[in-house]
């Protein structure tokens, strides 16, 4: 039997705040069509209110570009640390591998502002990173450094290495991006986790 408090309780539950809305029509257009389409008249549309009300919650668009890029970071920080809980670095090392692959295929424009077009509010190594500013990177030093410690992986700059396997990835990805490989998604998939084990069996003792 249909309840009123049940309808009241799912409305509420379901209601966005301005700001949240602002946020998730800006990602749907983002999405879609990558960073230049997002514009603060086209978000305004699609939430129904005024270009102007939208400097009310963001004060300009690099704001709401950024906005969406952290939280964008953030999201992928937890799939990447829902992958880094075996005990077993090495295991734990080639998990971590697949987030940032299904990532770029996923959400590729999302992937390029991230990772891929000059920005001047991006972490830049080593400062940044030393200094455990990038959540996803973090998840991956903190297994590099496990691995040097329990003697698994050889004695080295845990940053760097980290860093040299997140080129790797990253090269593998543009190139796939860009047409370079004749392989197809399934392909790909299987020589990317292939390349990045010959990575990893070269820092290991």
């Amino acid at each position: 039997m249909y309840r009123h408090d049940e309808h009241v309780y799912t409305v509420y539950m379901t209601r966005l705040t301005t700001s949240e809305k602002i946020l998730k029509a800006a990602h749907a257009v983002f999405e879609r069509e990558g960073a230049d389409a997002v514009t603060m008249r086209r978000v305004a549309d699609a939430v129904g209110i005024t270009p102007m009300a939208i400097y009310r919650h963001f004060p300009n668009r690099d704001a709401l570009l950024k906005k969406l890029s952290d939280d964008s970071f953030q999201s992928a920080a937890h799939e990447w640390e829902s992958r880094s809980r075996n005990s077993d670095v090495l295991k734990r090392l080639i998990a971590l591998q697949e987030p940032y692959l299904d990532y770029a295929l996923s959400h590729p424009h999302l992937f390029d502002h991230a990772f891929s077009v000059r920005r001047d509010d991006a972490r830049r190594y080593p400062e940044d990173f030393r200094a455990r500013h990038s959540p996803t990177f973090n998840v991956v030093i903190d297994a590099v450094i496990e691995g040097m410690a329990q003697g698994v992986l050889k004695q080295d700059d845990p940053y760097d290495v980290a860093m040299t396997m997140w080129a790797h990835q990253h090269g593998l990805i543009a190139l796939y991006r860009a047409g370079r490989f004749s392989y197809d998604e399934a392909q790909f998939r299987a020589f990317y986790k292939q390349s990045m084990r010959r990575l990893l069996d070269g820092i290991q003792t």
